[in-house]
């Protein structure tokens, strides 16, 4: 791996989903049994594909629109993800001792972005051993914390990525100034919005840049041959951290408003 000279330009790293889980190689094929899960879960609760109403163009094989969904039908957050994930093949997902020694080589911050909920992220990093490398989980709860008190349906909306009200919590939980943070993810939306949010975005899974991609790469063990700058010797040391007023994060705010408008 080779140093630059320059001190990096990310004082923080954030890890998206890879493969349908959090910072989890698709190779493991959980995503396809989540997939089935998704299915299953719609069926049994004979919930309409058409939805009411929709946050996004739905497709309910994905995790993210499924799940918003099913909301609509007086089903909950905890139904939906205890089917989903309670029965997932988890011994399918095996220690990645090489993501774990990148990760570790990492001296910035390490935060997970997930809309999952917070079991199932916990356990997919621990069956992949890395999830002592990350300092923080962004997860379903953090983005919806109002979600368990809702009295109906349509009370509080659900918040997931690619939306922007989203990026927006999890940029306040994480405290990270946009503009020094690298976001990954395999998402082209969620690359698209994260972007608009100020981040530098790598998309992971390809390796032709998408619209709001300023990376590409085949797999997240690759993002060293990458994306070098992250290790500059400037982060060798103790890991300085800048603290962003509410006013500066406002500041980013607006412009990626406009941006998005």
């Amino acid at each position: 791996m080779a140093f630059s000279t320059k001190a990096s330009p990310f004082d923080s790293i954030i890890f998206g989903e890879f493969g349908r889980q959090p910072c989890n190689p698709s190779t493991t094929g959980i995503g396809d049994s989540v997939k089935k899960n998704i299915e299953l879960f719609l069926s049994r609760n004979a919930v309409s594909h058409t939805p009411k109403p929709p946050l996004f163009e739905l497709n309910s094989s994905e995790p993210t629109e499924a799940l918003s969904l099913a909301l609509g039908y007086d089903i909950t957050a905890e139904d939906y993800h205890s089917f989903v994930h309670g029965r997932l093949p988890y011994d399918l997902i095996k220690p990645d001792f090489q993501l774990r020694k990148l990760l570790r080589t990492i001296k910035q911050r390490k935060i997970i972005f997930t809309n999952s909920d917070r079991i199932h992220a916990l356990r997919a990093l621990d069956r992949l051993g890395i999830k002592d490398c990350f300092e923080q989980i962004i997860c379903f709860e953090t983005i919806n914390p109002d979600l368990p008190y809702s009295t109906r349906p349509d009370e509080f909306p659900v918040l997931l990525k690619p939306s922007l009200d989203a990026f927006k919590i999890a940029i306040h939980a994480g405290n990270v100034d946009p503009r020094r943070t690298l976001f990954l993810d395999d998402s082209v939306r969620n690359i698209a919005a994260g972007k608009e949010m100020g981040l530098y975005t790598v998309l992971v899974g390809k390796t032709v840049k998408s619209k709001g991609a300023d990376y590409a790469v085949e797999s997240v063990h690759s993002v060293a041959e990458v994306i070098p700058e992250i290790w500059a010797n400037g982060m060798d040391g103790d890991d300085e951290r800048l603290t962003r007023t509410k006013s500066e994060l406002d500041a980013v705010f607006n412009t990626a408003a406009v941006v998005g408008a």
